[in-house]
């Protein structure tokens, strides 16, 4: 049976076409993986399925009373209410069922038999429903989803204005599985979370008797619970059985295929125009070149899809520094109060550092405080001589100017050629460079960043988890630039198969942290 149909869908935008004449059905149990490449219009699809954007043409089919959990890390949140607030808005429609069946009952006191067993079936079906939604374990659910998804670490009074975007993020998914959907729509939902919570993320999903949609570039994560693939590769949509890694074997085999044939039509257009040419202007053979020249003329060419610009990363090295980075003396971090025990760390140069645990233990501010951006608690730390931060951060405003704008005010001495060449090289395309930052897809602003960074010198990188967002290729392509760096590097990352091996030591933020 199919929950969603989707018929000869088109879209466009900039003069770039996304989508064209794409069909796709959702069917019940399906686990989907929407898979592609930064920027191929994997979001775009979501919008469009979930009423957000209107297609160019097409038509978006649900079935009836199929209600949709869609999860967009672009929800504003309202200021002045708590994490709790916010949870419990997860249940507003079973109350105003419970409010329609206190009004039925009331009902119930003046009316014909007829009316009352009306009412009874409609309270009944109503009552199943407040059930099958754990309506009546309201508190015991929004407890167990909090302790997952450590949202009780960053505390449920908390003011949802004051949080991250990486606990905005945890919040809206714990609001978006409290509200348990027939159909979840899950865009990057591992961003921002660490591996105990994307543990529990995928046992809740392997468990998950509906169909979903999951958009994400962790492919371990993508392996353990999607068995369909849907690969996006503008302007077309293919559907492939299994898992990723399937999808990955099947997809290289129908390249060589398409290739092969590729190959074996060239040679016979050649061999054809080769005949025409020789013989059109011979009596005895006229007609044989005329039936070719048809041949030629009526047979459908073979294109092979050009291949997509990969991008290129190479972090420059600055002046050799001291052999001490950094080294912290008891340092306690924190904002308004501490979030830390006393820290004595010591960085050195050439050292890469893995620095890991669960969000919300204070790795963003751990890193912040080292760089001197916000002042420590109390202690002290003292940097070495000669070093020179290049700071990634996990997080940034979007902007609303041109991507060539955005590189261009932090490199105003280049040239136009110079700009447009090192977005190019990060693998952003001519649309993408032109385009307002703002419209960009998480992984194009990520490459924006990047590439801000790698142009100028640095001989110690800080980067707040580089890997959100970014493709496999893109991601592929970072861990070999940052293997090949000969500076420090300090990493929060939360994907193991990305830093394992990159770097010479793991620090673990539990053991400092006093949210444990």
């Amino acid at each position: 049976m199919s929950i969603l149909t989707v018929e000869r869908l088109s879209h466009g935008f900039g003069g770039r076409e996304i989508f064209e004449d794409v069909s796709f059905r959702l069917l019940k149990g399906e686990h989907i993986g929407l898979v592609g490449a930064n920027g191929e219009g994997k979001s775009t699809f979501m919008k469009i399925i979930t009423n957000t954007l209107e297609p160019d043409e097409g038509k978006i089919i649900w079935s009836s009373k199929v209600k949709v959990g869609y999860l967009d890390q672009h929800t504003v949140l309202e200021k002045g209410q708590t994490i709790t607030d916010v949870l419990k808005k997860a249940y507003d429609d079973l109350f105003e069922m419970e409010q329609a069946i206190s009004d039925a009952y009331m009902k119930m006191t003046d009316c014909s038999e007829d009316e009352m067993n009306q009412l009874l079936e409609e309270i009944g079906e109503m009552q199943d429903n407040l059930e099958h939604h754990d309506f009546y374990l309201i508190d015991s659910k929004i407890d167990e989803v909090s302790q997952a998804l450590g949202l009780k670490d960053i505390g449920l009074d908390r003011d949802v204005e004051e949080l991250s975007g990486g606990q905005r993020t945890k919040v809206l998914l714990a609001k978006l599985l409290l509200e348990k959907p027939d159909i979840l729509l899950l865009d990057e939902p591992t961003n921002y979370l660490d591996a105990e919570h994307i543990v529990w993320l995928k046992q809740y999903l392997l468990d998950y008797e509906n169909a979903f949609i999951l958009i994400s570039h962790d492919i371990p994560f993508l392996n353990d619970v999607v068995n369909v693939i849907y690969h996006v590769e503008a302007p077309k949509l293919t559907r492939y059985s299994g898992n990723y890694d399937e999808f990955q074997r099947l997809y290289e085999i129908e390249k060589r295929q398409l290739e092969a044939a590729y190959n074996r039509q060239v040679k016979e257009i050649e061999r054809l125009e080769d005949f025409v040419a020789r013989n059109k202007a011979r009596v005895a053979t006229r007609g044989m070149a005329n039936s070719r020249a048809k041949r030629l003329e009526k047979m459908e060419r073979i294109e092979l899809k050009s291949e997509k610009p990969k991008p290129e990363f190479n972090f420059m090295m600055g002046r050799t520094p001291s052999r001490v980075i950094v080294e912290t003396h008891d340092l306690v971090i924190g904002y308004d109060s501490a979030i830390s025990a006393p820290m004595n760390l010591k960085l050195e140069k050439g050292m890469k550092i893995a620095l890991t645990g669960a969000n919300g233990l204070g790795k963003s501010t751990l890193l912040k405080s080292l760089m001197e951006l916000i002042p420590a608690i109390s202690g002290s730390l003292e940097h070495g001589e000669y070093v020179d931060f290049g700071y990634f951060e996990q997080e940034s405003s979007s902007e609303n100017i041109t991507c060539i704008d955005a590189l261009w005010n932090e490199y105003p001495s280049w040239t136009q050629f110079e700009v447009r060449s090192a977005l190019a090289k990060c693998g952003l395309t001519t649309d993408q460079i032109e385009s307002k930052v703002m419209v960009l897809s998480g992984g194009e602003q990520a490459k924006l960043r990047l590439c801000k960074l790698m142009n100028s010198p640095h001989n110690v990188l800080v980067l707040d988890e580089p890997t959100n967002h970014l493709d496999q290729d893109a991601k592929n392509e970072l861990r070999r630039a940052l293997m090949e760096y000969p500076g420090t590097i300090l990493l929060v990352c939360h994907e193991p198969d990305f830093y394992e091996g990159l770097v010479s030591e793991v620090w673990d933020m539990r053991k400092y942290s006093l949210k444990i």
